[in-house]
């Protein structure tokens, strides 16, 4: 079993940053992308971006690329997403998700983090 808890959401003004954190703990292999996904209200829950835990690979969706970065600390067992120049629209519950998948998928994601939520206001 692997245990997500992600922290750092909040509410931001348009234009300014937020660093979330996932930290893991449980049996967490290095055969893991770890990744974040979103789900706004009314709305389906999208990829956002992933990093594979050995070597570092990363993968960003269209929206969120050259905004978001993705990293990882393995001593820590902690992922990071740092997201600058935040959008109204990037408004939502986001998930910290363990996948043996890379990039991960709804499908292939193994577990779930209780999400954490981060409104931008305009």
């Amino acid at each position: 079993q692997v245990q997500l808890v992600e922290s750092g959401g909040g509410l931001v003004q348009a234009g300014g940053s937020l660093r979330l954190s996932c930290a893991a703990s449980g049996r967490i292999s290095s055969s893991y992308a770890m990744g974040w996904f979103r789900q706004a209200p009314g709305k389906e829950r999208e990829f956002v971006a992933a990093i594979s835990w050995s070597a570092g690979n990363t993968v960003y969706a269209d929206s969120v690329k050259g905004r978001f970065t993705i990293s990882r600390d393995n001593a820590k067992n902690t992922v990071y997403l740092l997201m600058n120049r935040l959008k109204p629209e990037d408004t939502a519950v986001y998930y910290c998700a363990a996948s043996l998948g890379m990039p991960p998928t709804i499908v292939t994601t193994n577990y779930w983090g209780q999400g954490t939520q981060v409104t931008v206001s305009s």
